[in-house]
This record gives C-alpha cells, structure tokens and sequence, in this order.
C-alpha cells in the first residue's frame, strides 16, 4: 500500500500540474488556436466545475466500490483521454471539452488519498497526512510553470500534451496495481439515503462555508490574479513575477504541512483554522486597502495569503472528525466538493469584477477590488464557524 500510497501522491501532482497549467501555455494556444486568455479562464473555471460535479459520483463509488477501481479507470478515462483531446485541439470549444473531462479524471485523487488515511490511520495523523500529500502535490504548480514552458519550447505544446497522456496512463495503470481497497465497512441495517445522512450531520453545516471560501482564494490568485496584479500595478516583468509567485507557491507547500502539523499537536482544530483564516484575512485586507504600497510589501502580503490560506488539511480534517465509517467516501467527496465549487464560482466571478473595474485607468483600484472581492466572503463564513463544534470536543 505505501507503492500505492506513493503513486496516489503522484497523480495528486498531475492533478496540481492540469490545474494551472493553462497560464503558461496562454501565449502558444492564443496563437495556434486562436483561443484569447478570455477562452482559457473559462476552460479553467470549467475545470474546476467538472471537477466539483464529479464529486458526489466519486464518493458513492469510494464506498461502493473501493478506491482502487475508482481512482485508476476515471484518472485513465478523464485525465488522460482529456489530454490526448487537448493534444488534438484547434480551437477553444475542444479545450472546454478537454478540460472538463481532465477535471472529471483528476476528481478522485486527493479525495480517494483522503479515504484511505481515514480508513488505515488513526484519526490523529489524518490531517497531518492530508498535509504533507497536499503540500507534496503542489510542486505540480510549480511543474506548470518554468518547467513546462522550458518543455513546449523545446518539443512543442503537442507533443508535451501527448507526453502528459502517457504519463497519465501510466499512473493510472500503477494506481490499479498497487492500491489496495480496505476492508468493505457495512452500513447500519435502517440507514437513511446517504445524502439525507450526511445533510443531516449538523456540525458539518458551519464547516462546509468555511471551506467553499477559504481554500479558494491562494490558489486563484497565485494561478491567475497575481500576474497581472505585479504587472499592471508594479510594472514587473516575467522575471520578477516569477520570483514572487515562485516564493508564493513555496509559502503554499510549507503552509500545507504546518496545518497538517498543528492540527496533529493542537488540542483544538477550530483554533487552528480560525488563526489561519483570520491572519489571511488580514493580509488581503491590506492589499485591498493599499495595493500600491510598494512590491516588497506587496509581496510579503502574497506570501503571506498563501501560508495562511493552506487552511485545506485543517477543515477536511475537522469535517472528517464526524463522517461515519460507512459514509467516508461519500462524506470527504461532499465536504471537497465546497472546496472546489467555491473555487468555480470565485474564479468564474472574479473575471467580471475586473472587467468592471478595468476601465477606470487605475490598475491599483482594480486589484483592490480583486482582493476586496476574496475577502468579503470570508467574513460571514468565519463568523458561522465560530460556532462550530471542535474536532476534538
């Protein structure tokens, strides 16, 4: 199972890497097949629809199934049948396609990581684990930056998307191989419908918010916003850009492990995550109210949205404190599936408000209004999870 275990973290890698990887080939695709940034974001928000969508079937599927079959045939199917599309395609209806399958195939990865520590492991190293795989699976952003733009220069953006496949393919084959399903848990005899059971856990009500707008904002900006912002307001070039987002997404990975791991030592989850959130909170604040201030501030703000919104580990933990053991699958899909579609919609929303905003000929206002636009929602869901019950109450 640690083989299994092993290639499980690797296909969360892939899933990171087709997560952001649209950024980089934006140039190449624009010019090949005519598909403006306009056309990517789209792609990209129907990525992460896709994905969020595909949750409910992939957990029942967890519990029904096992995760072996699961993971192994939609990675295969999805992931890398959505890549051999894209590597075929000549315009931007087929990377809309490409893309929903390639989010369909990477929808069960992390979420079927999840089910097997909670299954195998004590409780107490659950969000440790979940961490580190996190943390670990983010160097597929980074693999989605330098590395791939070094790839298409040198072989082409087709031949990297057929690469991509095959990598794809031979992961999935592994997964199959390798992953072991744990023992099937029997349902009570007089069970409920399994999403009336899980709608009906109450202390997962304030926690689910918590997640939809949370662990949406680092990612979003780092992968789309934080680009333009040093661009436009700063004047920085794709050298300096990179360096700020390359310190941004290593913020990112250690922001992963420390939750993992303070949610190991802490006696309360709750703590964790509210800290977290509120000093993240803090952080676009400042840059919603002083967006010009300067690029050393700017980017020590940057860095610290993405340490502190790592929170992800934290909340999936908390909410897997009171799923029952015969709903895991289902319940760690449904509580993932907040985390991605708030992504969906705050990525999908965020494209007008800087469309209405743009005019204005002050770039400083615009991304105040970005900013301002991921924070407003953290404050009521905050607010809500106050009054959540603890993990380990």
């Amino acid at each position: 199972m640690r083989i299994g275990i092993a290639f499980l973290v690797a296909s969360y890698v892939l899933s990171q890497f087709f997560r952001s990887f649209l950024a980089v080939m934006s140039p190449v695709l624009s010019a090949e097949t005519g598909s403006s940034p306009s056309d990517l974001a789209v792609s990209s928000g129907l990525w992460f629809l896709a994905f969020a969508l595909a949750q409910i079937p992939v957990g029942a599927a967890l519990d029904l199934i096992g995760p072996r079959r699961t993971v192994s045939v939609v990675l295969a199917l999805g992931g890398g049948g959505g890549a051999m599309l894209f590597a075929l395609a000549e315009g931007p209806v087929t990377i809309h396609l490409a893309m929903v399958l390639i989010g369909i195939g990477c929808s069960p990865v992390m979420v079927t990581a999840y089910f097997i520590f909670a299954r195998i492991y004590p409780p107490k190293v659950f969000g440790a684990l979940g961490g580190a795989t996190i943390a670990i699976g983010s160097l597929g952003n980074m693999a989605g930056a330098a590395p791939l733009a070094w790839t298409i220069d040198a072989f082409g953006w087709r031949e990297t998307l057929w690469a991509l496949a095959g990598i794809t393919f031979i992961v999935a084959i592994a997964l199959a191989v390798f992953i072991r399903d744990p023992a099937r848990v029997t349902a009570p005899t007089r069970q409920r419908a399994p999403m009336r059971e899980l709608l009906s856990i109450r202390p997962l009500w304030p926690i689910l918010p918590m997640m939809a707008v949370t662990a949406a904002p680092a990612p979003l900006i780092l992968g789309l916003w934080a680009g333009p912002y040093l661009h436009e307001v700063f004047g920085a070039d794709a050298a300096g850009i990179g360096g700020v987002t390359l310190f941004m997404g290593l913020a990112m990975v250690l922001g992963n492990f420390a939750y993992g791991y303070l949610d190991r030592l802490a006696r309360s989850t709750k703590a964790v995550v509210l800290a977290g959130g509120l000093a993240m909170a803090v952080a676009l604040a400042l840059l919603a109210l002083w967006p010009a201030a300067g690029m050393v501030p700017a980017t020590v703000l940057l860095i610290a949205v993405g340490l502190f919104g790592s929170a992800y580990p934290a909340i999936m933990a908390h909410g897997r404190a009171f799923l029952p053991q015969h709903l895991l699958g289902r319940g760690v899909s449904f509580i993932n599936m907040f985390g991605m579609g708030g992504a969906a919609l705050l990525q999908l929303a965020s494209r007008p408000v800087y469309r209405a905003t743009e005019g204005s000929g002050d770039p400083a206002a615009t991304f105040s209004a970005i900013f301002l636009f991921f924070l407003l929602p953290m404050l009521p869901a905050m607010a809500l999870y106050l009054f959540s019950r603890d993990a380990h109450a």
